[in-house]
């Protein structure tokens, strides 16, 4: 899977290149300072919070245990990739089978579609305009380099500034309004500092309503889809027991975990024979999953990348068996629909023709009840992930192989 793509040499020329740029970083804990986004309610649920991640694992826990019915949908990350799941989505609404999910997680550029899933079908235009009218064009322009400046490739101002059109008032009010129904939106950034998975309460930040929240709001997508060397991490406050304000460095979700479904202290949880279980879990990964073999070029560019996909895809697989087999042992139904193996999929390519392609196959796909695998049926890990290859000719001509990867030398 291109889930990150080339962003690993991003990060190698960020280093090289782009030495000078740095994020100022305060030395110490810091007294609360007005204009800190300290909301009124901590929205994070951290590995060390055990009250607030106990209540999480309880919401999913209790469900499972109780047999009451949910559905969950995990959007991955996958940068440009995240076309694909929005025009899934919308072919999903337009099929007219689309449930109303309880729990709706987000992580990288799933962080960014995530909002607009949660508020509901209604929202499926805004949800292609973030993807397809050329907003997203700007972010790995010219324009945006930083190479001085940032520790990174790119500036974020681009990125802010779609984030920013798109999380409108209006949106926000949606979202705290589901939230008071029980339903949540969740999403996840790592803290580079602890290196830990940080998930967001996104419905209790809308649902708070002030400046700080709002903002913070924001600020929280613009960090889960911040690609490491291609854009720079966020520096986000985090109050401490003490009353203390840390400035946190909070990246891409995805660094940690490829998607977020299961909490990670539930993953060897096992329901009792007397409990029912049940629930439906979607995942959809903005990118590939299958292994693709090929003459790895012998330059450092070609061995990083090659090194990075390989990488990524195991972890990714990992990631899909484990959960997998926790639906398994508890009745939950598991579906993933992942981009097929034989389009050209970049997660940089965030030109206006790419990412149309992208979600017009995403919408053909969500359309088709053949968009999605069922890996809650299978036993073994060789075959737990189905192939998804489409007819050549279904292929659209944006995302067809530029050229072929020649094959594996045969032995001499």
């Amino acid at each position: 899977m291109r889930r990150i793509g080339s962003s690993l040499l991003a990060g190698v020329m960020a280093l090289s290149v782009a030495a000078c740029g740095t994020l100022d970083r305060p030395t110490g804990p810091l007294r609360i300072a007005d204009g800190s986004l300290v909301p009124a309610q901590d929205p994070r649920i951290r590995a060390n919070d055990a009250a607030r991640l106990g209540a999480f694992t309880q919401e999913i826990g209790g469900r499972l245990a109780n047999g009451r019915p949910f559905n969950m949908l995990a959007l991955s990350g996958g940068g440009a990739n995240g076309a694909y799941g929005a025009g899934l989505l919308v072919g999903w609404t337009e099929r007219g089978d689309r449930p109303s999910f309880d729990i709706v997680t987000g992580v990288s550029t799933g962080a960014l579609a995530a909002p607009f899933a949660f508020a509901g079908p209604e929202w499926d235009p805004q949800l292609r305009n973030a993807y397809t009218d050329g907003g997203a064009s700007g972010l790995l322009s010219w324009r945006s380099l930083a190479l001085f400046l940032y520790p990174s490739l790119f500036s974020s101002s681009a990125l802010r500034k779609l984030v920013d059109e798109n999380v409108t008032p209006e949106l926000l009010q949606a979202i705290a309004r589901e939230h008071a129904k029980g339903r949540r939106l969740l999403v996840a950034t790592t803290n580079l500092d602890s290196e830990e998975t940080v998930i967001w309460d996104m419905g209790l930040l809308a649902a708070q309503n002030d400046a700080n929240s709002r903002a913070l709001f924001r600020e929280v997508l613009v960090a889960s889809a911040s690609i490491p060397g291609v854009f720079p991490p966020v520096l986000i406050a985090g109050l401490q027991p003490d009353h203390t304000v840390v400035m946190e460095m909070h990246a891409d979700g995805g660094v940690n975990t490829p998607f977020l479904a299961i909490p990670e202290n539930l993953t060897l949880w096992t329901r009792g024979a007397d409990q029912r279980g049940g629930g439906a879990l979607y995942v959809v990964v903005n990118g590939q999953v299958a292994r693709n073999e090929g003459v790895t070029p012998g330059k450092l560019t070609g061995i990083l990348l090659r090194s990075y996909d390989s990488m990524s895809k195991a972890s990714l697989r990992t990631h899909l068996a484990t959960t997998a087999a926790f639906a398994r042992r508890n009745g939950m139904a598991m579906s993933l629909s992942a981009i097929p193996d034989n389009v050209e999929a970049s997660s940089l390519k965030f030109d206006s023709e790419t990412m149309n392609a992208l979600f017009d196959l995403g919408r053909e796909r969500g359309r088709n009840p053949d968009g999605w695998a069922r890996l809650d049926q299978t036993a073994s890990e060789q075959t737990f992930i189905p192939a998804a290859v489409l007819p050549a000719e279904a292929v659209p001509e944006a995302l067809r192989p530029k050229e072929e990867t020649p094959p594996l030398p045969a032995p001499q």
